[in-house]
């Protein structure tokens, strides 16, 4: 699948412009480094600096979106209007008029220049036995997958299910996808056959493409296997495309491709479709962490814009680096910063197959060594988790080459995150802390780009990216003006990578998104205004707990608790009182080696949230965890350790996408030991 091969596309694309330009973070206060940055900025009247060019992005949108999309994009046929966005009636549409397809931004135009740049670095399950895929094997692959789907029957508007771990196969798919004009929907391989079935059938898939099995943490999954049995009750799926990612054989039937084999069959030139800015590019299903899964849709030329924009910009992505994103694909994080992003630019991106301790806790840092890693990008649990383990795991690997550290998930504590400025990144690497969503389809918040030698506050994602004006709002839908002040976050003018709408229930998106603050886009998220004018995302407004009439952020708390020297992780939920209204309860884990009474650790850490916050916000209940139920992106299901404590335990629901579903059991056991029989009956 993966041969050399000298072709580039035959079609004939009309380009305003193909540079790649490289993007600093200091900004001296001069138009040169200004344009430096953002070569558009030359006729942006006014802009002298950073502040100018933020200023400029959120008070001249057209001019700023405009030149960013001519410049950075190539177009088959240019756009007519900028934007046509209107938020209360949640209509969203940039760039139409314009004509592109994805695939030939991500790979033939970089083709035509350096056609033996590494693109992909599959980092297998075992250390050492990486594969490295150059852009032009990367097209080669896409153009005979685009033309077996289309032989198969994939047409424009189509949309394919990949259900596939991070593997160059499930990147190929992608673009081969993005190429014909189809929709992608990427589903997490950890997904159960039901998961994935409720997935395909809300998508409407003809065409499903698997992997024989998976591979993780040592472990093999068999993927046909639950693919075989989700499209049981999926009538819609007429053929499944089986690539092979180990070499034991799978039961094969008439409805199966064997994918590599039938891909050799094909021509290495396939046609891109000519595509509408606002044609869709692909769904992405929520992990289910804030709820029912809904299918967000995201459209082609903003989408692609706004996730380049942000890589090249937050991490300070420069051609040649090597972009380390540990994110699976089957979540935004990957489909932005581990394949659209870094390809649109013409990087060398990552795809990490393991976990975190695989084979061993050093297993990131001997990566980073190895690979020669320029930004890293995971997530505050994976970080949580390995502080655990202790600083000699790191030091034992050569990280010289890292230049830029980001978190992403969830906001990071404090001391998570001076760990890993202190010792992952020897003190001399910026942490970018950011905040987003997959509805926002890329990086929203972030301590980068900034002003040069700007500061950057351990757990804030502080900065709002160009062309994102936050707000935050009071109970009562009024803006809060004043800084030191915290509300509900909102989003006060449309971007060009947020999603457009919830597949099949566009309502259901206006309800969600747009009803709740006329006018404004609705995070869910809760946030903090320093004084500054810094943001702090305090955490899901569903995970603020109101204790006798105070709020209580849960990010606030387990960053506390967290500060503890014998704590390596914790979660807090709320739980209903019938004195006051709602009361804390807290899970923590300890570190390796802790020998502590468990009755003395309480009091310590019930004195540290009194001390830190206020006694009121002190946990009623502190249980202590060997490990906390997490999505395998990393999410802590809060939504779970809810239901244990409130005894609902039919409520807990599809557990197949934890990490290890027997985490949940511990934890219903360890309540009931805490809390008694007699409560749980």
């Amino acid at each position: 699948m993966w041969l050399p091969c000298g072709c580039t596309s035959k079609y004939l694309f009309t380009s305003l412009s193909r540079r790649i330009v490289k993007y600093y973070h200091d900004f001296s206060g001069k138009s040169s480094n200004v344009l430096a940055c953002m070569p558009e900025a030359a006729s942006f009247e006014g802009v002298w600096d950073h502040s100018g060019l933020y200023e400029f992005s959120v008070g001249h949108t057209d001019s700023f979106w405009g030149a960013a999309a001519r410049h950075r994009l190539t177009w088959i046929s240019p756009f007519r209007s900028v934007q046509d966005c209107d938020l209360r009636r949640g209509t969203i549409r940039w760039f139409e008029g314009g004509k592109l397809n994805v695939s030939v931004n991500c790979l033939d135009r970089h083709v035509h220049t350096f056609p033996d740049r590494v693109a992909l670095i599959w980092e297998r399950d075992e250390p050492g036995t990486e594969v490295k895929v150059t852009y032009r094997q990367l097209l080669e692959a896409t153009c005979r997958l685009g033309n077996l789907l289309r032989r198969h029957g994939v047409n424009r508007g189509d949309c394919v299910t990949i259900y596939m771990p991070p593997c160059p196969a499930a990147v190929v798919s992608m673009l081969a996808c993005a190429r014909i004009g189809a929709a992608h929907s990427v589903v997490f391989a950890g997904f159960s056959a039901e998961a994935l079935a409720d997935r395909i059938r809300d998508a409407q898939s003809r065409i499903v493409i698997t992997v024989n099995q998976g591979v993780r943490g040592g472990k093999v999954t068999e993927l046909k296997q639950t693919v075989d049995l989700a499209i049981q009750s999926c009538p819609s799926v007429q053929k499944v495309f089986v690539a092979m990612r180990t070499e034991s054989p799978v039961v094969m039937t008439a409805r199966d491709i064997a994918m590599e084999e039938e891909m050799q069959t094909e021509d290495v030139v396939c046609e891109p479709a000519a595509m509408d800015s606002e044609d869709v590019l692909f769904l992405l299903y929520t992990s289910g962490s804030t709820g029912k899964p809904k299918g967000l849709v995201h459209t082609q030329a903003g989408y692609l814009l706004y996730a380049s924009l942000t890589h090249r910009c937050v991490f300070n992505y420069h051609d040649e680096d090597v972009f380390g994103c540990v994110a699976d694909i089957g979540w935004i994080t990957g489909h932005s910063y581990s394949v659209y992003g870094p390809l649109a630019n013409g990087g060398t991106t990552v795809l990490f197959e393991s976990t975190p301790i695989y084979p061993d806790p050093g297993r990131y840092w001997e990566m980073v060594q190895r690979l020669k890693i320029n930004q890293f990008y995971g997530a505050p649990t994976a970080i949580r988790l390995l502080l655990k383990y202790g600083d000699h795991w790191v030091h034992k690997y050569d990280r010289s080459t890292l230049k830029t550290l980001g978190s992403v998930g969830e906001p990071i504590n404090t001391e998570a995150w001076e760990w890993y400025h202190r010792v992952v990144g020897d003190g001399r690497c910026p942490v970018v802390d950011t905040w987003w969503q997959t509805e926002t389809g890329g990086i929203c918040i972030a301590p980068r780009p900034s002003a040069p030698n700007a500061e950057i506050v351990p757990g804030m994602a502080m900065r709002p990216f160009f062309g994102i004006r936050p707000v935050l709002m009071d109970s009562e839908g009024k803006v809060l003006t004043s800084n030191n002040t915290s509300g509900a976050l909102c989003i006060a003018q449309p971007w060009p990578g947020m999603a457009r709408t919830i597949h099949n229930n566009h309502q259901r998106f206006i309800e969600t998104y747009c009803q709740p603050y006329p006018g404004y886009f609705f995070t869910g998220d809760g946030a903090y205004r320093s004084k500054e004018g810094y943001y702090q995302i305090i955490g899901r407004l569903d995970d603020v707990i109101n204790v006798s009439g105070h709020r209580i952020g849960t990010a606030e708390l387990e960053d506390v608790l967290n500060q503890s020297p014998m704590v390596a992780e914790s979660a807090v939920i709320g739980y209903s009182h019938e004195v006051k209204g709602q009361a804390v309860y807290a899970f923590v884990v300890l570190k390796k080696e802790v020998d502590v009474q468990e009755a003395d650790l309480v009091r310590q850490l019930k004195d540290m949230v009194s001390k830190n916050i206020a006694k009121y916000a002190c946990p009623d209940f502190i249980q202590c965890v060997q490990r906390l139920p997490k999505t395998r992106s990393g999410k802590i299901m809060r939504r779970v350790l809810r239901k244990v404590v409130e005894r609902d335990l039919d409520g807990l629901g599809d557990l197949s996408t934890l990490d290890n579903p027997a985490a949940v059991q511990e934890v219903i056991q360890g309540h009931r030991d805490l809390c008694g029989e007699e409560q749980q009956r």
